[in-house]
């Protein structure tokens, strides 16, 4: 299905400008770098289906992430072959992916409502409604799967020590799979939190990995609606952030089952849903000891 990002020349990731900063009165003229931001279009054959803003790198796990995660494939032998094109159609560094997909698909594709285009910042909003994702056919994650809360306190550090464009830029959003032991097994980072979490769905879609009943998805900002409906489509049990979930995702996490963890900081965490999967320090789960709910 072609090279990691089906070109010999990646367009990059970082950008390089000049800068003027101010500190305490002192000016001083500097480079700077900048996180990428462009378009990319997703295409299944010469059809168009989306356009996301997006930081380029690992454009063909985004495209093949994407397809995954919004239930158009159900895995990786519904995939003819990803290729990333120019405008034009030629092959080159250009920002097209090209998908082509086994010919029973192609129907329900092209009646898909999702050829829009997506601010980084969001990715739902592009959807013809909210209903349309919750009508989709989600599988309960493992309800086997047990973490150590000692494990998912560390994870937030290996993240960081694992961001090389956010520590240049600043500016990144990035997703990281872990197994039960806490072992890092890919980072991506993105513009866009929900482009990042594409880009691990497809990199494990690639490598033959999905479902991935037995992993933790970090991600480094706030957990949305689509963040929780991405994981629970790669069949990730637990999904941590260090920040807050919406209410909605919160919603989705309790429906379906989904462990969703908040404000993981040093030694603290929320737990929003799916209690029973984290093993406190005791050894014991918090399902002896149930939390106080409190219903939407």
């Amino acid at each position: 299905m072609g090279a990691e990002n089906g070109m010999p020349f990646p367009r990059p990731s970082i950008q390089i400008t000049g800068v003027t900063e101010w500190n305490a009165g002192q000016v001083r003229h500097r480079p700077d770098d900048l996180a990428s931001e462009e378009p990319l279009e997703i295409r299944v054959g010469d059809r168009p289906l989306s356009v996301t803003m997006r930081t380029p790198g690992h454009d063909l796990e985004l495209a093949a992430g994407f397809l995954f995660t919004e239930g158009l494939i159900q895995g990786r032998e519904h995939l003819l072959s990803l290729e990333s094109v120019s405008g034009d159609g030629s092959r080159s560094h250009g920002n097209v992916v090209r998908v082509e997909v086994v010919p029973e698909l192609l129907p329900a594709i092209a009646s898909v409502q999702r050829n829009f285009y997506a601010a980084s910042s969001c990715g739902i909003c592009g959807k013809a409604s909210i209903d349309s994702v919750r009508l989709r056919t989600l599988t309960r994650p493992n309800p086997a799967f047990r973490l150590s809360a000692l494990v998912l306190c560390d994870l937030p550090q290996r993240l960081r020590e694992a961001q090389d464009i956010f520590a240049r830029t600043g500016g990144l959003h990035a997703a990281a799979l872990f197994d039960s032991a806490g072992k890092l097994l890919v980072v991506r980072e993105d513009i866009g939190r929900h482009n990042a979490v594409d880009k691990v769905a497809g990199w494990a879609l690639r490598e033959g990995l999905i479902p991935l009943s037995a992993h933790v998805l970090l991600v480094s900002g706030r957990t949305g609606f689509e963040v929780a409906q991405k994981t629970i489509a790669a069949g990730i049990p637990v999904l941590a952030s260090v920040s807050a979930p919406s209410s909605l995702a919160v919603q989705l996490a309790r429906e379906l089952g989904l462990t969703l963890a908040g404000f993981l900081r040093g030694e603290r965490f929320v737990l929003y849903s799916g209690e029973e999967r984290i093993q406190l320090d005791s050894g014991k789960t918090s399902a002896a000891q149930p939390p106080v709910r409190i219903p939407y």
